[in-house]
């Protein structure tokens, strides 16, 4: 595999490749399609330009001259490249408190109707698609805030193992979409390089967990809500039916589904009831 590598390099051009780069239909249908059999992630012609872009950053990184010499390495998962690969396609875009009505509805409805019915003090919930750990921060502190001393816990899962380091270290550049009175009981300044870090009241709620939807799920136990935000949007329809079907089958009566501000359950034929914005309850 070592010959492979170098018979691809220029000694003379590495560390200087172009962006004049093609990349040929026959590479874009072989890593769309490795993506979609690893992933479920649809890549269409009309996201070749950002499937081009991330490879390509692959292919500085390994000093590759081509993409034809990606897709080899791929092909013989050559160390572990093939990781790296959907670390790569792997959208992550995501904030504190992001889409503040979902948030409002946690505060306001759903944590008071656990509280009422949850005698025993136990809440799970998950976050699916968790990211750099925005979501699961900002539920975490909204548990904290309403039901201190509860037995909580939050299942944080992605696909995408770099970022779950990140997640997991709780630490951030800043902490914008934070309300103030939760950035001062939540949130230490490390006095470095303005970075912040989660309390450690917040980071014992969560579980940091590598998943890839696609495949067996290691949970056995019931949640009572579910966020799988922004998350359907890449994956075709069979996938989509596929997925909520088994997301309803993991939530408690009358728990909650979250979804992304562009997703809709409405073409499917659930048994969930929509309850607000791009709420769902079973």
């Amino acid at each position: 595999m070592v010959s492979l590598v170098t018979s691809r390099l220029s000694g003379d051009i590495m560390g200087m490749l172009s962006n004049s780069l093609i990349m040929q239909d026959a590479e874009f249908q072989y890593l769309s399609q490795l993506a979609f059999k690893q992933s479920g992630i649809v890549i269409n012609g009309s996201k070749r330009d950002m499937l081009y872009g991330r490879v390509m950053k692959r292919i500085r990184h390994l000093r590759l001259t081509d993409f034809s010499a990606y897709c080899e390495l791929l092909q013989d998962n050559y160390t572990g490249e093939l990781s790296e690969f959907i670390n790569a396609i792997t959208t992550n875009l995501t904030a504190f408190f992001r889409e503040a009505y979902h948030f409002d509805f946690l505060q306001k409805v759903a944590l008071p109707e656990f509280k009422s019915n949850n005698t025993n003090k136990k809440l799970r919930i998950w976050s699916a698609g968790c990211s750099t750990g925005q979501e699961p921060y900002s539920i975490a502190m909204s548990i904290e805030s309403q039901l201190p001393h509860w037995d909580a816990k939050i299942l944080a899962t992605d696909l995408d193992s770099d970022v779950l380091r990140r997640a997991h270290q709780g630490i951030y550049a800043d902490l914008v979409g934070i309300p103030i009175a939760y950035r001062t009981q939540y949130c230490s300044d490390m006095n470095t390089h303005q970075q912040y870090v989660m309390d450690d009241k917040v980071k014992q709620l969560i579980s940091f967990k590598q998943l890839n939807l696609l495949e067996p799920w290691p949970m056995s136990g019931l949640f009572d809500a579910i966020f799988c935000r922004n998350v359907l949007i890449y994956f075709n329809d069979e996938t989509k039916k596929k997925l909520v079907q088994r997301f309803y089958s993991l939530l408690k009566p009358s728990g909650y589904l979250f979804i992304g501000h562009s997703e809709s359950l409405q073409s499917y034929n659930t048994h969930f009831s929509l309850v607000g914005q791009t709420i769902y309850q079973r």
